[in-house]
């Protein structure tokens, strides 16, 4: 079996036990070298028995007479190069990490080496399970928590679905937003409704564009940046919203504020400017979305408990936030 533009993607069925890679090997005519590299890699999985499919990682594992191997290889994907992510705070039963532009949240069928939580759990020394809480556009930098045990995980989701945690991003996009300018945008996207909030922080007028800070109200898919580009000023790098630029998109998550009981906020965890990306640097802090001196309209935070819309309700993550 030969690659399509260097991505297999191989179901075999087991007939006879055997080691893994040999069968796969056999089935697929790539070296065993490159097939240990791909498993290691989370590209291979075995189902077996009416299980769920799992990574099979070990190159000498066997397996047996009615599983079922699946061989996810891609060229492009197994060889690129990977962002290394930071821990910024450990509070054992959750972890906050600085997510670095090009890395997934979260791995895919094709491998989770190049993933925020497979390298999370290779961080600890004592192995931790690792759930996650919200996500990231693979794009998009900035705060990530991710919960090392099922409680905690339990909680800090409910926390982001019933909106009890207020999200800050910076953003540099095309055109004109002057410093103190405020935004209320507000389109309906997907024949829902959504809020996003934005100040503007700094206009350079040689390069037309403009650093603003930017708070979603609501969780839409990729609300900041169907509303930034329906605005007429689309994010730097935004392929999708943004046109042809192909630079690194300008979208950075800095800030997560948890309201737990709805109105004080118990946890306020900023991300430092020693991993603000070169665009995004800022003179003195960044301005308070919460507080009305801003020249922001105040959050407005879900009450504890309060059932969430329909469109925001189930699994929430960052992609459709950003």
């Amino acid at each position: 079996m030969k690659l399509e533009k260097g991505v297999l993607d191989l179901v075999l069925p087991v007939q006879a036990g055997g080691r893994a890679v040999d069968l796969l090997s056999t089935a697929s005519g790539l070296a065993k070298l490159r097939l240990k590299e791909a498993m290691t890699k989370g590209a291979v999985w075995l189902r077996r028995g009416g299980g769920k499919p799992q990574r099979l990682r070990r190159a000498t594992a066997e397996v047996k007479s009615g599983d079922i191997l699946r061989l996810c290889y891609d060229e492009k994907i197994l060889t690129a190069p990977v962002p290394v992510p930071v821990l910024l705070e450990d509070q054992r039963t959750f972890s906050l990490w600085f997510k670095p532009a090009g890395l997934l949240a979260q791995g895919t069928d094709f491998g989770d080496f190049c993933s925020l939580l497979r390298l999370v759990e290779l961080h600890f020394q004592q192995k931790r399970k690792v759930f996650p809480v919200h996500r990231l556009d693979r794009e998009v930098s900035g705060l990530v928590l991710v919960a090392h045990e099922p409680k905690a995980a339990a909680r800090l989701s409910r926390y982001f679905a019933e909106r009890l945690v207020a999200k800050s991003y910076l953003a540099e996009v095309r055109g004109r937003i002057d410093q103190g300018a405020t935004l209320r945008l507000e389109a309906k996207l997907d024949g829902k409704p959504a809020l996003t909030h934005g100040l503007g922080l700094a206009y350079d007028r040689e390069r037309n564009a403009s650093l603003v800070l930017v708070k979603p109200e609501t969780g839409r898919l990729h609300q900041i940046r169907r509303h930034l580009a329906g605005h007429g000023t689309p994010i730097i790098g935004d392929y999708r919203y943004g046109g042809a630029d192909q630079s690194v998109m300008r979208l950075c998550a800095v800030r997560l504020v948890l309201a737990v009981d709805g109105k004080t906020p118990s946890r306020d965890l900023c991300l430092s400017a020693q991993y603000l990306p070169e665009w995004a640097e800022v003179d003195g802090n960044l301005p308070d979305l919460s507080n009305p001196d801003s020249g922001l309209v105040r959050p407005q935070v879900r009450q504890p408990g309060a059932v969430p819309d329909s469109a925001d309700s189930g699994k929430n993550n960052d992609s459709t936030l950003s």
